[in-house]
Order: C-alpha cells, then structure tokens, then sequence
C-alpha cells in the first residue's frame, strides 16, 4: 500500500467504495487523514464500514471542513451531467481529485525521481501496460503494474529509487489527475469512445493529451501518430520542448518507430538503429500488438534497457486474458477469446489478425454497431450473434454468412462445430463482440470467461498458455 501522508490530520471525502475507492480509504487513513467514506450504494457503505471506515452522508455533510473530494473515475464529472457530490464539492471549492492523484503527490513529494510510465489511448493500453511491466520484471527491475489495468493504484508498493510504476490512465482517470507527470508518457490512440462522458471526440482527445502535457522537460512522450488527434498532440508537444518519440504502423518516422515488413525499425536522426520481429508471438498478434511493441520499446529504452533486453523479454510476453487470448486447439482449430473488444475499432484488429475466422458477436451495441468492419466480411466463414445487437448486426452482416445464435453457449457449440468441418488449414473461432457486455454479462471479464470455459470443456481440446 501506498500511504498518503500529505493529508495528515485533515479530512478527506471519499465517494465510490468499489475496489480502488475502498485501497484510497485505507491509503488516506494509513497516511493519518479522516476519511468520510460514501457511495449511492448501501451494500457498498455497509462494506466499508465492516472494513473499519467511517461513512458519513456526503447529501448531509458540512463540505467547507474538507481538504479534498476523491471521486472515483465511474462517476460523471462533466458529461452527460455532472455526479451530485461534484456540485457539491464545487460550491464548497473543494478540489475533486482521483486515487492516481493522489499517487502523484506522493510521488512528487518524496520519491520524485522514480520511474512511473504511464498510458492512456483508446485500444491497446492494458497489453501496452502488462508488456511493459513484463519486459522489466523479466529485466530484473521492480515494476509497479495498476491503474485501469484492474489493480488500484494505491494498493502498490510506494515509489521509490529502483521501482517503476506502470500505470494505465483512462480518460476517467486522467479528468481526476490535474498534475500528472510520468517520466514516460504514452498516447497510442484517439478513436471514438466515451463521448457520453466527454461530450465530443475532441473534448475526449483534449483529456487524453493532459497525460503528455505533464511529461516533464527531462521525460519521454511517446505517441501514436496514425490518427489526426495523436499526430497533432505530438507536435504540440514537440513545440513545447518535450522529448517526443512517434510511432507509426502505417508511414515512415524520422524520430521513432515504425514498420520496415515484417520488421519494426527504431529510427533515429533519419536512420535506422535497431531493427526486430514480433513474427511468431502468438501474444502480441496483429499490427494493432505491433503499436503496443513499439511503444513498450519506446518506454523501456526511455527507462535505460537495451535494446537486446527489450526484445528478449518481449518474445516471453504471455499475454492478457480477453485480449486475444489464445484458450486452446482442437487440431487445426484455433479458439481465440477477445472480449475486451467492446467497439467495433477493437474488434477491427482481430479480425485483421486472421484469415479464416467463425466470429462470435453481438452484446450491447454501440453508436456505428459493425458498419466500420465490412471490408473484414470476406475473411469471416461465419458470423455468430448473440445478445441485444443480434438482429441490427444481422442486417449489416447481409449476404455474409451468418446464424442469431442468441446466448454465447450456443454460439460457441455451432462455431467449433462448423469450425471443424473447415477444410481450410487455419480456421480460428473468435469471440471479438464489438459490444459492451451488459446485456447478458456483468463485465467483458466475465463474458471472456465463460466462453473460456465453454471452450475448455470441448471434447479433445489441447489448452493453450495458464489453462494448460
């Protein structure tokens, strides 16, 4: 844990008590603040208080006592409509602030030289996160892995010298996170998402860029610069004197990384200084998983590893569960568990992966549902669907061969059976939704497990990584 003592002796309002508000109570209390602790949901308030933290009405509170709000990222605090404690703490000019926040001060405080890399963008940040995390533990060094990735940030080790935190930023967090200043900053992309939160793509795209603005002068930005947004923040903070390393898998750089073939090629000054392949890393899949090598690269070699190293422990790189996961085989079959592809950008990225896919779609469908992946339609042998979206996402399917399957068992079971029948020599079962899970699952997490454990109790499959 990571106790916050820069709050000694005040009083801190907490709002949200779910797994990361619940580490920011026992961070605060642990560094000698009072906590109230609150949440719109009684179960919640009656979890913390069995846990040993004071509650306290924060509709009843006197909020003019208090040293800060910490909102936890869930909670709207612009869009659609601001959450009822942000007026609240508005009025009272409390400062509404998030655990990673707090993180930050710490850090600056008592620890300010060491290592924290973190990163935000659309798609790809959590296997970014985990990869980089991996190359370093693999290296010897002590790293730090939380964030948005699912580990509360104030539940790790605190800062210090030797010990590098690898932090995922959602754009929530970021929005909560007003002196952000990672040594290594990293924006991979800018794509649709959460505009219900952030009112426009631009309003989205401005918060994201707050992570690279607080780079300091002597830090690395690394930037993704395939779309317009990302292109346009790493010259804004090439201007204002930052170290910018840009990335690239579809154009040339004259300062970063960028693809040669197969091979991605550090650049330098116009010339090329290292050159390696990610061919063969069942992990890292994709030219989306190229991007996320890429930057890992960037960050690593920002944080002192060679070159060698980098690579070394990035063919070791296992992978994320519900990110192109791979379950398992059943001879030539390949089962894939994508569940985190929640938009159709994510999913776009499997099935660029693969040339013979039995998709398994469908959930809570987003604005654009799958219009953006018809170019893919010829690669898939058979569409899926399951959930809210099956009969929107049948119309767009058209002509392409397609079954509503309805539940994810039956999807599964007529999938790996067609699949089967294939002559062709790599078929691949794909769950990819391109759909928010809430119709039929809790989380992705869930929805990814259950079609893992549907996969694994197929007659004659041969387990693939953890399950094997």
């Amino acid at each position: 844990m990571i106790p916050v003592s820069l709050f000694k002796d005040a009083t801190v309002a907490v709002f949200g008590l779910g797994g990361s508000g619940l580490a920011t109570c026992a961070a605060l209390k642990a560094g000698g603040a009072r906590v109230m602790a609150w949440d719109d949901n009684p179960a919640s308030v009656a979890k913390a208080e069995a846990a040993g933290y004071e509650t306290a009405d924060l509709n009843t509170l006197d909020w003019t006592g208090l040293a800060a709000f910490v909102l936890t990222p869930g909670v709207p605090l612009t869009h659609p409509a601001p959450h009822w404690t942000v007026g609240k703490a508005a009025l009272a000019g409390v400062a509404i602030i998030g655990d990673i926040e707090l993180f930050c001060r710490e850090r600056d405080a008592h620890a300010p030289a060491a290592g924290f890399v973190a990163i935000t963008g659309t798609n790809g940040k959590s296997t970014t996160t985990a990869l980089i995390s991996h190359i370093l533990a693999k290296s010897g060094h002590d790293a730090q892995m939380g964030g948005n990735i699912g580990t509360a940030i104030l539940s790790l080790e605190p800062p210090g010298t030797g010990r590098t935190h690898v932090i995922e930023c959602s754009s929530f967090q970021i929005d909560l996170t007003p002196s952000i200043d990672p040594s290594v900053g990293i924006c991979l992309n800018v794509t649709p998402d959460h505009l219900d939160r952030h009112g426009t793509l631009d309003g989205y795209a401005a918060v994201k860029e707050r992570l690279i603005a607080g780079v300091p002068a002597d830090g690395t930005a690394v930037i993704g610069i395939d779309d317009k947004h990302c292109q346009a923040m790493a010259d804004r903070a090439e201007r204002a004197g930052r170290r910018v390393v840009r990335l690239s898998i579809r154009n040339p750089v004259s300062d970063g990384l960028c693809l040669d073939g197969a091979d991605i090629v550090r650049i330098k000054a116009g010339a090329a200084v290292f050159r390696f392949s990610i061919a063969g890393v069942g992990s890292l899949r994709g030219s989306h998983n190229a991007q996320n090598a890429m930057a890992a690269y960037a960050a690593c070699e920002a944080l002192g590893l060679s070159p060698e190293a980098i690579v070394a422990a990035m063919r070791s790189f296992p992978g994320l569960a519900h990110r192109l996961e791979q379950v398992g085989r059943i001879g030539k079959v390949l089962f894939v568990n994508d569940s985190k592809a929640t938009n159709a950008d994510s999913t776009e990225k499997a099935l660029a992966a693969f040339s013979r896919i039995y998709w398994i779609a469908g959930g809570k469908p987003k604005e654009g549902g799958i219009t953006p992946l018809a170019r893919y339609f010829p690669r898939i042998a058979k569409t899926y669907l399951i959930g809210a979206a099956a009969e929107e996402f049948a119309a767009t399917l058209g002509s392409s061969p397609h079954v509503i399957a309805g539940t994810l068992d039956q999807a599964v079971a007529m999938a790996a059976a067609d699949a089967a029948a294939d002559g062709a020599p790599d078929p691949v079962v794909l769950l990819s939704p391109a759909c928010a899970s809430y119709d039929q699952f809790p989380n992705f997490e869930i929805r990814g497990k259950a079609f893992r454990d549907l996969v694994l109790a197929l007659p004659g499959l041969e387990p693939i990584g953890p399950d094997a």
